[in-house]
């Protein structure tokens, strides 16, 4: 038993700030970041929190899908940004959506989590345990950023993407994932200090730190190869994909995977001229706008990647 996504939905926050915007509080202009990442604009969240846009997406997802959310088995919310500790983001999610008969977890690997859940769904329904699903990729980013760093906080948005699966017989479905810890120091983000009666780290919270070469080399060489791993584990060719949906960190690494592939860039739909990286939630908010756009039919097979803090990977081949 395989899994099909059935319905799509995103959310963004309404504020939109374009690098000019930047510009005018940060030494840095729209034509040093639009050449160097594609990006121009993203939102950010002023009066939505990660929670409210999770929430919107699921609804929407929901809406799609033609599903009740009491029809839901399992929620799994990616996420490296909830809004509490505890309770998890998917809890909140299953209270606001009256999921009442879902079990649900949250997932943490950074911006390959989305595929990460997905395969995680896939793993559970194929085991007959649940039969319809939940994935949400989350993020409220801009709350980790340091907005003095301009050569990091320029490439993060703020939004979430959902998808419903269910269990389906006839559908196909594969994936690969990879793990290097060696190397996770590259994009990290510490967590809060230890501070109890017995120590106290005087630390204040930390910020988003990136080694964007680094990171940049380890995409460009990293998601070809998962992408091929996949491909023959489905036993299909790069020419009968319909799209690769990409994590949208950067044009310049989804260019140089298509160059790597030798597929054209027109099957690599991309959005992070608009909304940036929103690290796991960037998979899910494409896939929502390319679908809503009508670019995707029943059959269709799609490639979905992620690569991103851990370090993390992975991809997944489906049908629509």
């Amino acid at each position: 038993m395989n899994i099909r996504i059935c319905g799509t939905g995103s959310a963004i926050p309404s504020k939109r700030v374009t690098n000019d915007d930047l510009s005018k509080i940060m030494d840095t202009s729209d034509e040093w970041i639009s050449t160097r990442t594609g990006i121009r604009a993203r939102h950010l969240a002023e009066t939505e929190t990660t929670t409210s846009l999770a929430v919107t997406a699921s609804q929407r997802a929901l809406e799609n899908a033609g599903v009740q959310a009491e029809e839901i088995d399992l929620i799994i919310a990616a996420t490296a940004t909830s809004d509490y500790v505890v309770p998890t983001l998917s809890c909140e999610v299953q209270r606001e959506l009256g999921a009442s008969h879902a079990v649900a977890f949250d997932l943490g690997a950074a911006c390959s989590g989305f595929l990460f859940a997905l395969s995680t769904a896939q793993a559970y329904i194929a085991s007959g345990m649940y039969k319809n699903a939940l994935v949400i990729g989350a993020e409220v980013l801009s709350k980790l950023m340091d907005w003095s760093d301009r050569s990091t906080c320029v490439l993060f948005g703020d939004g979430a993407g959902a998808v419903v699966v269910k269990a389906d017989e006839n559908a196909a479905f594969e994936s690969v994932q990879g793990s290097d810890g060696a190397k996770g120091m590259v994009l990290a983000c510490k967590n809060r200090p230890v501070v109890n009666p017995y120590h106290d780290d005087q630390e204040a919270y930390s910020h988003l730190s990136m080694d964007g070469q680094e990171v940049f080399r380890f995409a460009v060489r990293t998601v070809p190869v998962a992408i091929r791993q996949v491909l023959d584990k489905a036993g299909i060719a790069e020419d009968e994909v319909k799209y690769f949906v990409l994590h949208q960190a950067n044009l310049r690494i989804i260019e140089a995977v298509a160059k790597r592939l030798g597929v054209p860039m027109e099957k690599f739909p991309t959005n992070m001229q608009e909304c940036g990286n929103v690290s796991a939630a960037s998979v899910p908010i494409l896939l929502d706008e390319i679908n809503r756009k009508g670019m995707i039919q029943r059959g269709d097979r799609l490639v979905l990647a992620g690569f991103g803090a851990g370090l993390t990977w992975g991809a997944a081949v489906l049908n629509w």
